[in-house]
């Protein structure tokens, strides 16, 4: 009795091994979205979009992100404040308004960081990708924090 017990066991613990494993697998192939090939939500200028989550921050999130990681895809047209490389390599172009504190960093991925190559600080440009978070403003540390859009490319 107890040989049949512990087989029964053994086998309800390798089912439980062969169906996480197989979940862990779907999960990690499972296809990226394709930003770029999404449709925009909305086509908007960067002082319209930071106005958006300064007024009403809750609003603005319900509005643009998403909990299930499909926030909007959006396209954010600005003056390039900054152009910089993060440490994969990936360019970060932060828009922003003349005198403004804050903006929206872009981050484009190693695909899509060649196209920014001839653009300059000053240059007005479109650039399209998904919104990760909104802008804000710590009052602690007398922060403020761009809107962060990532998978990011130019829109011609």
């Amino acid at each position: 009795m107890k040989k049949k017990t512990l087989k029964r066991i053994g086998l309800i613990i390798l089912a439980g091994i062969i169906i996480a494993g197989s979940v862990g697998a779907y999960m990690w192939f499972k296809p990226h979205r394709d930003v770029q090939a999404t449709k925009a939500f909305a086509e908007l200028k960067v002082s319209d979009l930071i106005q958006e989550f300064s007024a009403d921050a809750n609003a603005a999130n319900a509005k643009y992100l998403s909990q299930d990681g499909n926030s909007k895809v959006l396209i954010v047209e600005g003056r390039v404040s900054k152009i910089s490389t993060n440490q994969n390599g990936e360019t970060v172009i932060v828009l922003k308004d003349q005198g403004a504190k804050v903006g929206v960093s872009g981050t484009f991925t190693l695909k899509t960081s060649p196209n920014t190559a001839g653009i300059k600080e000053g240059d007005n440009i479109k650039i399209k990708g998904a919104i990760t978070a909104g802008n804000s403003y710590n009052a602690d540390l007398d922060l403020y924090e761009h809107a962060v859009l990532v998978q990011c490319d130019i829109v011609k």
